[in-house]
Order: structure tokens, then sequence, then C-alpha cells
């Protein structure tokens, strides 16, 4: 099997450049994207168990990779919330399944978001981690709208060895990621 398109443009084209945008002495020291993690909060899961597993199902076909519920923590009694209950679906991507979701995510999912100008700037956590909010998971080919019974969001956070926002920033951007702000 090849290697993902864009695992290949990392070695052949970013990490280069990086290296010699912000002088880095060694190859090494050229930040890059070691997890992207997908997480999907179900707050109805309160009162419904199956949407758990509705949102696991989900989240297996976005990603190709078997999702795992999440458990609460802590009991919050205005939430009807106990501890251990489960309220979410998560799936932590590594290696080639991390570049073939990427590459899905920018070129095939993202356009599809109505009224689509660009992912905001603005979700760095400072150090260099990158988290950017979906409102819809139909915009991703592999789930069918027929059998969606209710519209839900998710949060992909994209891990990386950059040391400033403003790293992680050029590292994406050098990926394709589209940023609304191109012209800072």
């Amino acid at each position: 099997m090849a290697n993902p398109r864009l695992k290949d443009k990392y070695s052949k084209e970013i990490a280069p450049m990086l290296k010699t945008k912000f002088q880095y002495k060694s190859i090494m020291q050229v930040p890059k994207i070691t997890k992207i993690v997908v997480n999907k909060g179900i707050g109805a899961a309160v009162a419904d168990k199956k949407m758990v597993d509705v949102g696991v199902d989900e989240l297996t076909q976005i990603t190709g990779q078997k999702a795992v519920s999440t458990k609460s923590k802590a009991d919050i009694s205005n939430f009807k919330l106990r501890a251990n209950m489960p309220i979410g679906a998560k799936v932590t991507l590594r290696g080639d399944r991390m570049y073939e979701f990427m590459d899905r995510l920018m070129t095939v999912a993202l356009p599809r978001v109505r009224d689509f100008r660009g992912v905001n700037d603005k979700g760095f956590d400072g150090r260099g981690n990158y988290t950017l909010g979906v409102k819809e998971q139909i915009i991703f080919p592999e789930i069918s709208i027929d059998k969606v019974s209710k519209i839900s969001g998710m949060d992909i956070t994209f891990v990386t060895t950059a040391n400033t926002d403003e790293e992680s920033l050029e590292l994406l951007k050098a990926f394709g990621m589209p940023f609304a702000n191109q012209n800072k």
C-alpha cells in the first residue's frame, strides 16, 4: 500500500520549507502532527443511552477506526448526571489513518460546509495544538443523511510537536488547512 499523500508531502515539501523558515538546526526540530483526536459530546445521552452507540458508530464510519465511548467524571445533579455514565464518543488517529483523515477533512468535508469561508485561526491553545469545531456530522460523505436521526457536531484536535502557535499555524497552512484569514 502506498504512503498517504499528505505524509509524502510532509517529508518532501513541508519539513524542508519549515526548517528554512524557522532556521532549525536539525530536521528533527521541525514540528509535525503526532495525532488527531475526534471528540463528540452527546448531551442527550443522559436521557437516551442509545445516543452514545449512534455517536460511536458515526465516528467509526467517519474516521475508519473504532470509536470508544467517553464517561462522565463527576456527579452533576443539575444535569441528572452520575459519575461513569457514557456521555460522548472519541477516536484518536495516528500514523497513516491520521493523514488519510486529514486529507479527507480538508479536501472533501470542509468544502461541503454551508457558507464556508475558511476555518477560524483562533483555535490554538498556546502549546501548538489546534482544535476546530464542526457543527454538522453530515459534511462527511461517509454519513448517509437518510439514516441521521439528530444532527450533532464534533471537535477535531490536531496535536503537534510545535512549541508555539505560530509554528503550528504554519505547519497546518502548509498541509493545506483552509484558514479564513490567509492574508496575515
